[in-house]
């Protein structure tokens, strides 16, 4: 009951008491108090479900900006399904608000949606096992570049030894026309006629049997390394009569005579050597001088490691 009502009962109150009797009065002023407490009461009771509705409110707002929160942050995941969603709900409101054809044609348009998403879905893990058995390839291919570097390192140290074997065991002879150098992986042991041959010959002499001889002991003990025999000359053509005809012949027999002398080595598998004549064709120095003319009259003996277990790596890795 409003405050309004209640002075307009304590009025008609007023005006009823000088003319009813006691006991109505009496009622009346009973019920007078009565809804004054109720109004109290009522008052009361506003207040408190008032309050608990601020907190309530207050509860459903903290609740409300966690909820905010916790939906932004699904939002960024979303973006392409919430791109989907809004192209089907798009459709669907289609489907309400159009004709009967429209409604098919969207229809049909959702569908091949669908099978869009489904064949991209398909696309996409098919690219997920892709690429998961690429990096299995890259990690499997990465081993064997592991293990190629390890043996090409090895391969390099072995021919640095070797070349030190080489040099220790050719000491003697040193400026008497011999060399030894390594390059591109390769060990080259370079002799010049002088320290085998006489003029015209490929009889090897004693001196030269000698180097050839200290040089088979260190071949004798790397059976993994190929042996290539040149022989070469200067330019100044062959004057001599019998069995050669010309610089090329001269060079092959002299490469032979080298490879006859290390195949008295037991030690070194046969195999393992070759012998080519390349005659003038391949100078160090020109052949305008006696000293260049000198250097191009040698044998070249080429020590190679053997590189299978590389070229076998080198596949796989390809």
């Amino acid at each position: 009951m409003s405050i309004k009502n209640i002075y307009i009962a304590g009025f008609i109150t007023l005006i009823l008491s000088s003319c009813v009797s006691s006991k109505v009065h009496k009622d009346l002023q009973s019920q007078y108090d009565s809804l004054g407490s109720r109004n109290q009461k009522l008052q009361t009771e506003l207040r408190d479900t008032r309050s608990k509705l601020e907190n309530d409110l207050s509860k459903l707002q903290n609740d409300y900006n966690r909820m905010k929160t916790e939906r932004d942050q699904l939002q960024a995941g979303l973006k392409t399904t919430e791109a989907n969603l809004e192209s089907l709900t798009s459709s669907y409101d289609a489907l309400a608000a159009n004709s009967s054809s429209a409604i098919a044609e969207n229809s049909k348009r959702n569908r091949e949606l669908l099978a869009e998403l489904e064949e991209k879905g398909k696309a996409l893990r098919a690219e997920q096992q892709r690429l998961e058995k690429l990096q299995k390839d890259l990690a499997a291919r990465s081993s064997r570049i592991d293990e190629l570097e390890s043996l090409i390192a090895a391969k390099d140290a072995k021919m640095n030894a070797l070349k030190t074997a080489v040099s220790n065991a050719l000491t003697n002879f040193e400026g008497k026309g011999l060399t030894v150098e390594q390059r591109d992986g390769k060990v080259y042991v370079s002799m010049e006629n002088k320290l085998l041959f006489s003029s015209g010959s490929w009889a090897v002499n004693t001196e030269g049997r000698k180097a050839v001889q200290q040089l088979g002991q260190v071949l004798a003990q790397n059976p993994d390394i190929t042996v290539l025999i040149e022989g070469h000359t200067d330019n100044v053509p062959y004057g001599g009569t019998g069995q050669l005809t010309d610089n090329w012949d001269l060079s092959t027999k002299r490469a032979t005579s080298i490879v006859q002398i290390l195949r008295e080595n037991s030690g070194i598998d046969p195999s393992n050597l070759t012998a080519a004549g390349r005659g003038e064709f391949a100078p160090v120095a020109g052949n305008q001088t006696a000293e260049g003319k000198a250097k191009n009259r040698r044998i070249e003996v080429i020590l190679t490691p053997k590189l299978d277990e590389i070229n076998e790596l080198l596949k796989e890795i390809e």
